[in-house]
């Protein structure tokens, strides 16, 4: 009797040890966000979850959800595929995609969804990197209107300065689509489902819009966090050339991945841009919800919210200065800079703002309106508002006219930067500056 019971008690034992490792198992496979479900359909595909790697997830791309698409408010774009085009600022091993509603007024259902690497060529992809993209193992997804879908992780080598597709495809009406207009990137249109067509062929129009897609994040090797540039038109690269990535922060990731390669020591960041053109610190846009969001009001979101950021460079404040149909008031345009860095210290980020540069020759210009920016510089250089400062202003000013930007920096308009200006303001920039965390009180 006694031997029976021993060999009872050893079989429960392990039994025991057997059903814990199965549950330790499975906590590891969903923290590194593999997807338990399987494709509810028999559409040929490629793997759709990524195996358990060494890694930091980091944002490689994103953009800031700007309003609802014009003539969109009653279809929405029901039974065309949507191919954007991004540009990654780090590399990895696996890859994920944030899809937006937030502008929708109905939910938005997607059917199949894919993410590639670029041929190359327009809307062509690599074939043999084409993944089918599924959301908690599913291949459809239901995004509520004001919502946001995050896709299941899915495995591609995608190297650093790679050109990704992200296509989606909608059969339904869905109302407003949600979109970024000023992409500087060209994307494209199929009609019916040609989300994994990989020869591009069926896209015959061409979009500068990056429409529903709002964040790229890789499991990355490279990276150890993510830096946000939070800023205006001047960070959404407005007057930069499309399709050449010369916005400032593409440039400034690039410093920080070529310095690495060299054996330099600077942070360990990719960069992702949340610019948008027209943006002020304090002032909404129309709408509801409403379009072109203060940066009050969407730092959360668009800063807070992205994957494991560590730094935020602030470039923001001159659509403050010349949207104002009175004299802006400094006071609360600074007051309203050191809110938002309050909010990224209240997240241990670390806080690099920009003095606001010269716009003598703008339509907008008064002497008036260069009187608040040089209060509003005097502060950020005081050390006042930020951990540390850039000063684009000092880099990229007339030396003989210091209310005008230099001619060659100048895009023409005397407000936004040349693609000259926009490298001058990346090589200006101490990568020393992104590292640390952010003071506890300033």
């Amino acid at each position: 009797m006694a031997k029976r019971h021993g060999y009872a008690v050893l079989s429960a034992l392990v039994a025991l040890v057997l059903v814990l490792s199965g549950a330790i198992y499975l906590a590891v496979a969903a923290d590194d966000g593999t997807p338990r479900g399987t494709l509810a359909d028999d559409r040929p595909h490629h793997g759709t979850a990524a195996p358990a790697s060494a890694g930091t997830w980091v944002g490689a791309w994103a953009t800031a959800p700007v309003g609802g698409e014009p003539g969109t408010e009653v279809t929405g774009l029901a039974g065309r595929s949507v191919r954007n085009v991004v540009h990654a600022s780090t590399g990895g091993t696996s890859a994920r995609v944030t899809l937006s509603n937030l502008y929708g007024r109905s939910p938005l259902t997607l059917t199949h969804a894919s993410l590639a690497l670029s041929a190359g060529d327009g809307a062509a992809a690599a074939a043999e990197t084409m993944r089918r993209l599924t959301f908690d193992g599913s291949a459809d997804v239901v995004i509520p209107a004001g919502g946001q879908a995050v896709s299941d992780a899915v495995p591609l080598a995608v190297p650093h300065g790679a050109d990704v597709l992200v296509t989606t495809y909608s059969p339904a009406p869905s109302g407003p689509v949600t979109y970024h207009p000023h992409a500087r990137q060209t994307s494209y249109l199929a009609t019916g489902d040609r989300t994994e067509d990989a020869t591009g062929t069926a896209y015959t129009e061409q979009t500068p819009y990056w429409r529903y897609l709002t964040a790229l994040d890789v499991l990355s090797k490279e990276a150890d966090g993510t830096v946000v540039a939070f800023g205006d038109s001047i960070t959404d690269g407005i007057s930069s050339t499309s399709g050449a990535n010369h916005r400032w922060p593409d440039i400034l990731s690039g410093r920080l991945h070529n310095a690495l390669e060299k054996g330099a020591q600077p942070p360990r960041y990719s960069v992702v841009n949340e610019g948008i053109s027209g943006n002020q610190v304090l002032a909404d846009g129309l709408g509801r919800p409403a379009e072109n969001q203060s940066g009050l009001g969407r730092f959360g979101r668009d800063v807070l919210g992205r994957t494991d950021v560590r730094a935020v460079v602030i470039d923001l404040g001159v659509n403050d200065i010349l949207r104002n149909p009175r004299r802006a008031d400094p006071d609360r345009i600074v007051t309203g800079l050191r809110t938002l860095v309050r909010q990224a210290h209240g997240r241990g980020l670390k806080v690099v703002g920009a003095t606001l540069m010269p716009f003598k020759g703008h339509r907008g210009y008064t002497p008036g309106r260069e009187a608040v920016r040089r209060q509003i510089n005097a502060e950020i250089r005081a050390g006042g508002v930020y951990d540390a400062v850039v000063d684009f202003d000092r880099a990229l000013r007339d030396p003989y006219d210091p209310r005008r930007l230099r001619p060659e920096y100048d895009c023409g308009d005397h407000l936004h930067p040349s693609d000259l200006g926009y490298r001058t303001m990346a090589e200006v920039f101490d990568l020393r500056t992104l590292d640390g965390a952010g003071q506890t009180e300033l």
